[in-house]
């Protein structure tokens, strides 16, 4: 049976939602981030990312990981590549022009949209939106995003999703990512094509229902 290790509320909410997509049994193994507790190594403290249980998951001590039949994966965007491709149907690529076209989509939001939109998330974790500092580093990230979003408009102006009429995991990762700037809203009514496709994409059932487990679990 395919082992999700993490919790909702962190990048495993990606794996979470394909999983659900897909209709996955799967055994969930709560794994919260060792920031959040003031003694992660002492010997009452739950399951995180510094346990040593967890570190022999995954020495980089993150989350998520999988056990998938003894297949261990860590990086999450890698993890719904692999889920998607092994179960088919309409969210896999339906062929290798496809399988390309969902890997390039999924490393340039990996590396050109998540890195700047997290500035962004760390800002409100902090509480330091309002200051000085909080507005300078939002504005810098929001300007290296739009290169990025106008990319993504000019893309989905041709089709809904991202590889044509058909929502796929591609469109799963990206969603996740871009998620991560939905507090500048002005950045996205910019966009108006990638602001309907996020809505699109977070319509959906399975997205819903992931996203009523996160808002569930504690903060």
């Amino acid at each position: 049976m395919l082992t999700i290790y993490g919790v909702y509320r962190s990048r495993a909410s990606r794996v979470y939602w394909l999983a659900e997509e897909l209709g996955l049994a799967f055994r969930s193994i709560p794994v919260i981030q060792a920031r959040r507790l003031a003694a992660p190594l002492a010997e009452d403290a739950p399951l995180n990312t510094r346990s040593p249980a967890f570190r022999a998951i995954n020495p980089m001590q993150q989350i998520p990981a999988i056990d998938d039949d003894g297949l261990v994966l860590t990086e999450s965007l890698a993890i719904t590549l692999h889920l998607a491709a092994k179960h088919g149907g309409s969210l896999a690529p339906a062929d290798r022009r496809e399988e390309a076209l969902a890997l390039n989509w999924t490393l340039w939001a990996a590396t050109a949209i998540e890195p700047q939109a997290v500035r962004i998330v760390l800002v409100y974790d902090a509480g330091v939106e309002a200051t000085d500092a909080g507005r300078a580093t939002i504005a810098e990230a929001v300007l290296a995003l739009e290169p990025g979003f106008a990319r993504l408009e000019a893309q989905l102006a041709a089709q809904p999703y991202l590889l044509g009429d058909r929502f796929t995991v591609a469109d799963l990762n990206l969603a996740e990512v871009f998620r991560y700037a939905m507090s500048q809203t002005a950045l996205f009514d910019r966009h108006p094509q990638l602001k309907a496709w996020l809505a699109r994409c977070q319509e959906r059932p399975a997205f819903k229902a992931m996203m009523a487990k996160r808002l569930a679990e504690a903060a």
